[in-house]
């Protein structure tokens, strides 16, 4: 019997961010270029973070509820998943008191941030057939974290380099 030694195929995921909270600038900045993604507070995405996103896997920075919303940069999963320190706090708006601490609800992992892109805009994103199935891009998406299929990836890769 012969066991795989490969590494597991990478995983991409597009992780929103509002840049009054934490830009692809403020990531770059941070020690190591990295940032504790807090503040999930939908099961799915929290989900995704739980049970899809590994170490490695490539991050399409998104920059949402700003003037011009679009990727901003790439980043990387950067550690495994523990329990949001924000849900516990009384002061922080995303503060859950129906989250016990023996048994925490919420969850981040670290993203670092490698680099700054120009912004690909949501425009630019949807007049790009290749992306039309594009989670972010479907009607009511509203999730903070999606998942991005290779060739999407790649799509947007094709766009960086323009």
């Amino acid at each position: 019997m012969t066991t795989s030694t490969q590494a597991p195929t990478p995983r991409y995921w597009l992780m929103k961010s509002e840049p009054e909270e934490c830009s692809i600038d403020d990531a770059l900045a941070a020690p190591g270029a990295t940032v504790p993604w807090t503040g999930v507070r939908n099961y799915q995405a929290r989900n995704f973070m739980r049970d899809g996103m590994q170490v490695g896997d490539g991050v399409l920075f998104y920059h949402s509820s700003c003037p011009e919303p679009g990727i901003a940069g790439l980043a990387r999963v950067a550690s495994g998943t523990r329990a949001d320190p924000t849900q516990f706090d009384p002061t922080s708006p995303y503060f859950d008191p129906k989250s016990p601490a023996d048994a925490p609800r919420w969850l981040l992992l670290d993203v670092q941030a490698l680099r700054k892109t120009r912004l690909v805009s949501l425009a630019e994103l949807r007049s790009t057939p290749a992306l039309a199935s594009m989670r972010v891009l479907q009607k009511g998406s509203r999730l903070s974290i999606t998942p991005v299929e290779p060739g999407e990836w790649e799509a947007v890769a094709q766009l960086l380099a323009r």
